[in-house]
């Protein structure tokens, strides 16, 4: 078939999306449903906090971090505690407050390390060659290095946040067995993600790597008329929901992770945008043979669907595979109780396994 055509296809295919998302999509999903009684609301979602630290990275970019101690530590070292430190990196569009719910759940159990990745929350604005998943590793063992630099650390990622762990996992497998004792990798891949077809299953893949960052690529240079889109409006929520959601969830849940992506300028979605098509790690995954590792994902994940944890778990045969029934790509706020038993037993596992 000719390019021509081929890009024709393209074209119509991302028509008939967007007519979709304004016809169907606003009228029907659950954005503009309003809040009922004992729901969290988006004042609590994300309020959680502790004094702000900056962590350099090896470009300069500051990341912005935070880190929950256990109390107290009087009379006592850090170096005391034998207990891993639990360290959540974050996804895509996302910031480090998305895991309001296991910060809420272990704090005061173990010692917990969030962080912004770069160009993400409060983090610094990084230049756009180092906007890579290899960077976002490297990011990673800076911030070990930094701020849980004593004793063993199990690390938790959610959607490239997990790409990050696959990414140390990558340039340092020597960390897995030594001071990673434990993995948990939540809606997330090793790689073969199809961006484009978010865009519309009617792009072939063999155009679709081209067609998605360019199309992406251009709308970055019109960020007023795309900022002004995104923020807040009825649009932006109803995708929003569909896209993060699986099943019937508190309507702040969707007003919070609305305002998360919202508040990542759009070019740095356009900068990050090429790592998802081009990713092939799934030859890492032998580094994650050391150490307990579960791999979580929400059934009706339409961004890193199931069928990527089940691949990554069959290539761990020691990994746990949990699968959240209906949840989607936000599982960690959808069903945070799975995620958190599933983190409490991994967590578990690698203080067992030390002794």
């Amino acid at each position: 078939m000719r390019r021509g055509k081929l890009l024709g296809m393209a074209a119509a295919g991302m028509g008939a999306t967007a007519a979709a998302l304004t016809a169907g999509v606003v009228a029907n999903r659950r954005g503009t449903r309003p809040q009922h009684p004992g729901d969290p609301g988006v004042d609590e979602l994300g309020s959680l906090h502790s004094t702000p630290l900056g962590v350099e990275a090896e470009d300069g970019v500051v990341l912005h971090a935070e880190i929950d101690e256990v109390a107290p530590y009087a009379g006592r070292s850090r170096s005391d505690d034998t207990n891993p430190t639990l360290v959540f990196v974050h996804g895509f569009a996302l910031n480090l407050d998305c895991w309001h719910f296991q910060r809420q759940y272990f704090r005061g159990k173990r010692r917990l390390v969030f962080y912004d990745l770069r160009s993400h929350g409060r983090s610094d604005r990084s230049a756009k060659e180092n906007a890579t998943i290899e960077q976002l590793g490297t990011d990673l063992r800076t911030v070990l290095d930094q701020l849980a630099p004593q004793g063993p650390v199990v690390l938790v990622g959610h959607s490239m946040g997990g790409m990050a762990i696959i990414a140390l996992a990558e340039q340092h497998p020597e960390l897995f067995g030594y001071r990673v004792v434990g993995a948990a990798l939540i809606a997330t891949t090793a790689g073969g993600l199809r961006p484009h077809r978010l865009l519309s299953r009617l792009i072939p893949d063999r155009v679709g790597g081209t067609i998605g960052p360019r199309l992406v690529a251009g709308l970055a240079r019109a960020p007023l008329l795309v900022e002004t889109a995104r923020r807040g409006s009825r649009l932006s929520r109803a995708v929003t929901d569909t896209f993060a959601f699986g099943g019937d969830v508190p309507a702040s849940y969707v007003r919070f992770v609305d305002t998360m992506l919202a508040g990542t300028p759009f070019e740095v979605l356009a900068e990050f945008f090429p790592n998802f098509d081009s990713m092939d790690k799934f030859s890492v995954l032998h580094a994650f043979e050391k150490v307990p590792t579960y791999i979580v994902c929400g059934t009706d994940d339409l961004l890193t669907s199931v069928g990527h944890s089940r691949k990554m778990a069959a290539q761990l045969p020691g990994a746990r595979l949990v699968e959240c029934r209906g949840a989607g790509h936000m599982v960690i706020l959808e069903q945070a109780d799975k995620v958190n038993d599933a983190v409490w037993d991994l967590l578990t596992e690698a203080e067992s396994g030390r002794g």
